[in-house]
């Protein structure tokens, strides 16, 4: 575990996990990903800790975590927090979503929010399509055809987001088969609808005080420059993602009417100052007149 106050913290409202988080990875950033998102909070995620647990150099981990935050997994940054007895001050944050999140999620995260629409359920077809298709190979008599499995697919999808698991499912299909079976198709349909388990109770969200959300920023993956969101897409700034910061032009072009002028009271002024400077020396230069007492 980390310092207190430190290490990592998972991102609010994930998905359920599946056999199937991270398939879009490379096996060693899944591998990774799996690994972090089943550590609890606080756990010491830096990359020379991960070198002792996983079998893989400091390099190949670092370089594995900004590509796990290219992905929409992780993101490094800073929150401010007040303790009880009124100081605040800033603490180092890595948090951890097992549920990919674009750039807008998490600028929104940042800001203390969550759009609703960025973490609706992603669609279910191709894996109930791949559980259906699959029946067939371990019970024969489930074999199910293509337009079968794309018609009871959708059927599959309540299943999932109760968090059913394909081990569940096969069961709830397989077990205590009529003999024979004379519609494989029918029996998986009434299946699907008769045996849907019920809905999970809504998970409490833990009791926050009535104050503002808490303070937040990011920083960039490479260089740890603190930056707004919209600055840094990926978790990368400009500079490291080889863009140019533009010249800054001057906010308005002088006429050349105005630069005449005023090149013109500038000699002025400094032909009066010179006739000024020689008036002063000649009379310097004159005898001084006394008076003389009289006898």
């Amino acid at each position: 575990m980390a310092a207190p106050g430190y290490g990592k913290r998972a991102a609010p409202d994930q998905l359920p996990r599946t056999p199937h988080d991270f398939a879009d990875l490379l096996p060693r950033e899944a591998a990774i990903a799996a690994y972090l998102d089943r550590l609890p909070d606080g756990a010491d995620i830096s990359v020379k800790t991960l070198a002792k647990e996983l079998p893989y150099g400091q390099c190949a981990l670092r370089t594995a975590l900004n590509r796990l935050q290219e992905a929409g997994h992780l993101r490094r940054g800073r929150e401010h927090l007040t303790a009880a007895s009124g100081t605040s001050h800033w603490i180092t944050r890595t948090w951890f979503s097992r549920t990919a999140r674009d750039d807008t999620w998490w600028a929104s995260f940042t800001r203390g929010g969550v759009p609703e629409e960025s973490y609706k359920p992603p669609p279910t077809r191709s894996r109930a399509h791949i559980l259906l298709a699959a029946l067939g190979r371990e019970t024969p008599a489930l074999s199910l055809s293509q337009a079968d499995c794309a018609e009871l697919a959708p059927l599959l999808a309540p299943w999932f987001e109760r968090g059913a698991t394909e081990e569940r499912i096969h069961r709830a299909l397989t077990a205590g088969l009529p003999t024979p079976v004379h519609s494989p198709a029918a029996l998986i349909r009434t299946r699907l609808r008769d045996k849907l388990p019920p809905e999970p109770e809504p998970r409490r969200a833990p009791e926050r005080s009535p104050s503002r959300p808490p303070l937040r920023m990011l920083e960039c993956a490479h260089c740890r420059a603190p930056g707004r969101p919209e600055a840094l897409p990926g978790g990368v700034c400009g500079p490291c993602r080889g863009e140019r910061t533009p010249a800054r032009r001057p906010d308005a072009l002088v006429s050349s009417s105005t630069v005449h002028t005023r090149a013109a009271e500038i000699r002025a002024a400094m032909d009066r100052r010179r006739q000024e400077q020689e008036a002063g020396q000649g009379q310097q230069g004159r005898p001084e007149q006394q008076e003389r007492a009289p006898v």
